[in-house]
């Protein structure tokens, strides 16, 4: 499986310990940066990670910044995304199984022991089709389609 993570200055840190872990795991890492703490404004790296995520170059993507809320309202920006902002592995689970979330967005200022948790829950977590998931998520993407040509 191929991971694509971008961040800002808030979430390099972060992002470091992250890619480290994935990689590890035997995961494919591309990273979109940024490459260090200078400041830097999230949704350049937003919209390359979430154009790669809709591409099928990489086939879930990460987002980090310092409260993770902003690069989520980014990577929405991008037509075909699905970004959920995640503070728990109870979030990131939900946001698979009902959403099918293709990016999750997470605060570069949490404890790294709890985005791994979330992380592992959200890439294990498969969305399960039914009825009732997917007419909602076809209505999102058939409003892109309508309003975003």
């Amino acid at each position: 499986m191929k991971i694509g993570i971008a961040n800002d200055h808030g979430g390099y840190k972060l992002k470091t310990k992250i890619v480290d872990y994935l990689k590890r795991k035997g995961y494919e890492v591309e990273d979109y940066g940024t490459f260090s703490t200078d400041s830097v404004d999230y949704p350049d790296f937003a919209f390359q990670l979430g154009t790669e995520v809709v591409e099928k170059k990489v086939d879930y993507g990460i987002a980090i910044c310092r409260s993770g809320i902003g690069i989520s309202i980014a990577c929405n920006k991008v037509k075909g995304v699905r970004c959920a902002k995640v503070d728990s592995t109870k979030d990131a689970k939900m946001c698979r199984l009902d959403n099918d979330a293709n990016i999750i967005a997470i605060s570069g200022a949490i404890w790294t022991g709890k985005a791994l948790d979330i992380i592992d829950m959200y890439l294990k977590t498969e969305h399960i089709a039914s009825e009732r998931h997917d007419r909602r998520i076809k209505k999102i993407t058939d409003y892109e389609e309508e309003h975003y040509k």
